[in-house]
């Protein structure tokens, strides 16, 4: 593929609306990469900050007649190397596609531009008496581009989904700039192949969305919260099982073990017991019925030896509750450790096994592995946090990760549920797939983006 240096005038000067083209070095080492570790990041030649679907197609249109590779970017909150620049491509930004463009309050829908923050997007439906429920970790930095792109999930998944079953239809600009609409705004809709969810996930290799149309719900109740300590997490883990067994659908189910709680302590004191090995917090927004669908959590939760079940009546003490868990992310940071962050998913019966695992794993190679995750989903978030400084404790590390993403698959789980394969797990993905899905996924890689410039290296062993 063709590069060009930082200091030629870029022939997307003459092409682009003024104040769209960056080059200054600056500029483009503050956006090199998203927030993954480890993966590597080159040397763009241009920044786009795009403002139209034009100026998107005017870009793609360009770069693949030069053959020059195109980097998608959104907030860069993502944790898989996949907004990472290649050595000499267009870093492609759409931050500054970030308008609302309609709330249909009957139609119950929303149609907004990908730079658009997802948590700017819930409260804005809010005041409609909405609810846009998919809601990342990273919801108050990252972008409804960004969830697409990765199918990204939340807290709220256990009882609402991920990203991708609230996109309805989406605006695409291919990779030869041509714009394509997938999709429909109609609650139901099966005309020909579903090219919406072809896209949703596919992490910029396939196409660049402009605009999405998502589903909205009606405004739930307040939700109540209650926290279980338990002295083990096989415990913790059996209660997921357990509680979502008997058919109770929580809005938030979510675990820590005791390694996070500790972190989050250091930060933010919430006055949470000493001694146990696993938190389990869980929401019920169901209203008049809140109150009993935390009862049977409590029943369940002792039965399985909790050592301690709290129970907020007022909204309020909830959310408080709730900040332990928003802040698992703040307190990795504050570890003052280099940090690798996996994603993988297993069905929730094995839970247990997952676990248990990750402390033998810990043990194995002697590095901290903290965990935290979606339990309601299975789908956990362990972290490998070891000093950099260190090259044999660096390559335990590694070893760690992989023997993480290894005991997932080995439960029958995924590689990610939610963070996209990127450039951290595209050998991994090769060891998900069969060898016919691989052929079918790089069969239509090369159908749409022939010339591949859209994302290369990513997400495709």
């Amino acid at each position: 593929m063709q590069a060009m240096t930082t200091t030629d005038a870029h022939p997307l000067r003459e092409l682009l609306p003024e104040g769209r083209v960056f080059d200054d070095v600056d500029v483009l080492e503050a956006h090199r990469r998203d927030r993954a570790t480890f993966c590597p990041s080159g040397t763009p030649s241009v920044l786009v900050r795009a403002r139209s679907t034009e100026d998107v197609a005017t870009t793609l249109r360009w770069a693949n007649e030069n053959r020059v590779p195109v980097v998608p970017q959104g907030a860069r909150s993502g944790l898989s190397g996949a907004a990472n620049a290649l050595d000499g491509c267009i870093l492609l930004s759409l931050e500054k596609m970030d308008r609302i463009l309609e709330i249909d309050v009957e139609e119950q829908i929303a149609v907004v531009q990908p730079g658009v923050i997802n948590g700017v997007l819930a409260a804005a439906v809010a005041e409609h008496g909405l609810f846009y429920p998919p809601d990342p970790g990273s919801r108050d930095i990252s972008t409804i581009g960004g969830n697409v792109a990765t199918n990204a999930g939340g807290m709220c998944c256990v009882k609402y989904g991920v990203t991708g079953d609230f996109v309805r239809g989406l605006e695409v600009v291919l990779a030869d700039g041509r714009v394509m609409r997938t999709g429909r705004r109609t609650a139901k809709g099966v005309a020909g192949y579903d090219l919406t969810h072809l896209i949703v996930g596919s992490e910029g290799t396939l196409g660049v969305v402009t605009e999405v149309t998502v589903a909205l719900r009606p405004a739930a109740a307040r939700p109540l919260t209650a926290v279980a300590f338990f002295p083990t997490v096989a415990d913790a883990a059996r209660t997921v099982a357990g509680y979502l067994g008997k058919g109770h659908r929580p809005s938030v189910l979510e675990f820590m073990d005791r390694p996070t709680v500790l972190a989050v302590q250091k930060i933010a004191d919430l006055g949470f017991p000493d001694g146990m090995a696993g938190m389990l917090l869980v929401q019920s927004d169901r209203g008049e019925a809140a109150p009993a669908e935390l009862a049977a959590f409590e029943e369940v939760a002792r039965s399985f030896d909790a050592a301690e079940v709290i129970v907020a009546d007022d909204p309020a003490e909830g959310e408080l509750l709730m900040q332990a868990r928003r802040l698992v992310g703040d307190a990795h940071e504050h570890l003052g450790l280099a940090l690798l962050v996996d994603d993988v998913c297993v069905p929730r019966r094995h839970l247990v096994d997952l676990v248990e695992g990750l402390g033998r794993i810990a043990d194995q190679h002697g590095v901290r592995v903290l965990c935290a995750g979606h339990a309601g989903d299975g789908n956990m978030h362990p972290v490998v946090a070891f000093d950099s400084d260190d090259e044999a404790e660096t390559a335990r590390a590694h070893q760690a990760f992989d023997a993480i993403m290894a005991l997932g698959l080995e439960l029958g789980g995924t590689i990610t549920g939610e963070h996209g394969v990127g450039h951290l797990k595209r050998r991994w993905l090769g060891e998900e797939l069969d060898e016919p899905a691989l052929w079918t996924q790089r069969a239509i890689k090369n159908a749409l983006d022939p010339n591949n410039i859209l994302n290369p290296g990513r997400v495709l062993p």
